[in-house]
């Protein structure tokens, strides 16, 4: 009986994790509550991008235009089942942004605020410690990336995650271009015929536009928010003291979505 590669490769993959046994597997196999291990891989010396997002002037207008300008280039397409939602940046309320840091007492600015959840890009990642094809990876300058042709859907990188920034193709996303009640909500997909689709059974996740910076352009949810509200996106070099998010973070105070895991999100949120 024949056997294709990525099949092989999820066998192969899972043959690994479970031959760890024990509690070395469920460690790993954990849900959204893996820990970075301290031996994880971390940029090196040079460049270190982030993001800072203000959520003074996040609105439903800025979440809309960032929302739309990132899925539209990297063709993310609009499914109805919430199951099979495919996202890269999405909204979300203070309480499920920053789970146990609200308080009965906290001002309702920050209690009714908007804010824009998307891949952390961390500098300990544990998604890319479990990856057993190598299908995400860190790069030097801290961007987690996500190669879906490498990607064998075992999903050990969504339960490593702890902030739900990964997405599972369940079904074909490329049906909406086939199927009557989709093709209506997703005319002209592929948005973008620079950026590859994806195929069912892969994982697919934020890349800080990762295509546009190689061109020294910026990532798409920062120009369109900008165009918005100006000053609601930062984006920039950590490892430059002068960096304008370097600048910014001096002035500001910010918060990053579960430090306390030790993951070191490089997402920051100014309140």
């Amino acid at each position: 009986m024949g056997i294709d590669r990525r099949a092989f490769l999820k066998i192969a993959g899972l043959s690994t994790i479970l031959g760890l046994g024990g509690k070395a597997a469920f460690d790993i196999l954990a849900p959204g509550e893996l820990e970075a291990s301290t031996n994880a891989a971390s940029p090196g010396a040079g460049k270190r991008w982030a993001m800072a997002i203000d959520a003074r002037l996040v609105d439903d207008k800025v979440i809309s235009e960032a929302t739309s300008a990132c899925h539209r280039h990297h063709n993310v397409p609009d499914l109805d089942s919430a199951k099979e939602e495919i996202k890269w940046i999405w909204e979300e309320d203070y309480e499920h942004s920053f789970p146990g840091h609200q308080h009965e007492f906290i001002g309702d600015d920050i209690k009714h605020a908007k804010f824009l959840l998307l891949c952390n890009h961390c500098s300990n990642p544990p998604c890319c410690r479990v990856c057993p094809t190598k299908a995400t990876w860190q790069r030097a300058d801290g961007i987690v990336m996500m190669d879906p042709h490498r990607c064998i859907g075992c999903r050990f990188c969504m339960a490593a995650c702890p902030f739900g920034a990964r997405s599972f193709n369940w079904g074909d996303p490329r049906r909406v271009t086939r199927v009557p009640e989709l093709v209506a909500k997703n005319q002209g997909f592929p948005y973008n015929k620079d950026y590859p689709t994806r195929a069912k059974g892969v994982v697919e996740k934020c890349t800080f536009c990762v295509d546009l910076l190689e061109k020294g352009e910026q990532p798409l949810c920062m120009t369109a928010a900008n165009k918005v509200k100006k000053g609601s996106f930062t984006f920039g070099d950590l490892s430059d003291p002068e960096s304008p998010i370097r600048s910014l973070l001096r002035k500001r105070y910010s918060l990053r979505r579960k430090f306390e895991l030790g993951t070191n999100p490089n997402v920051f949120y100014l309140i």
